[in-house]
């Protein structure tokens, strides 16, 4: 069963927002993003370091199929494949730009996220953190390899979340 993305996973970037990631990272104006690419061996979808995807987190429970990992597929056009460490400032910025991830919604069973929660973020919502000086620590291991389609590796890499 999918999970259909609505608040508080909605994406609602900037108007403009996204042709300045086309522009900024060359990417194709029609691309919707890699699927995640699959190990044969294990049929797993792999991390951002090309191994197996970790468990980002079950409580709460995260990621676009609410089922603790950030993979992801066609039908997640917000690509929620970053595994964040969430802290106070990010929660901050995050609500002020129209996505409040703190208040509980218990109609999509949604208890509100506290700082040290790990939380699938989508990947164009977190660069635009990490360009505004916000973004929050991530688990690479936990981070879905179509994420690099978005976020250079390097800029991942600078906020690895201590192990």
């Amino acid at each position: 069963m999918t999970f259909n993305a609505s608040p508080p996973d909605s994406v609602n970037l900037p108007d403009g927002f996204v042709p300045l990631l086309r522009q900024n990272w060359a990417l194709d104006p029609g691309l919707i993003g890699p699927q995640p690419t699959m190990n044969a061996a294990e049929t797993m979808p792999l991390n951002v370091l090309g191994n197996p995807l970790q468990e980002c987190g079950c409580d709460p429970m995260t990621g676009w199929f609410r089922d603790g990992s950030c993979r992801t597929d066609a039908a997640d056009l917000g690509r929620h494949s970053v595994c964040c460490v969430v802290n106070e400032q990010f929660l901050s910025y995050s609500k002020a730009q129209g996505n409040d991830l703190t208040t509980p919604m218990p109609a999509y069973d949604f208890p509100g996220l506290k700082p040290g929660d790990h939380w699938c973020v989508c990947a164009a919502r977190w660069l635009e953190a990490y360009q505004d000086g916000m973004a929050p620590p991530v688990r690479l291991e936990a981070c879905e390899d179509s994420a690099l389609a978005i976020i250079p590796l390097e800029l991942l890499q600078g906020h690895a979340a201590a192990a």
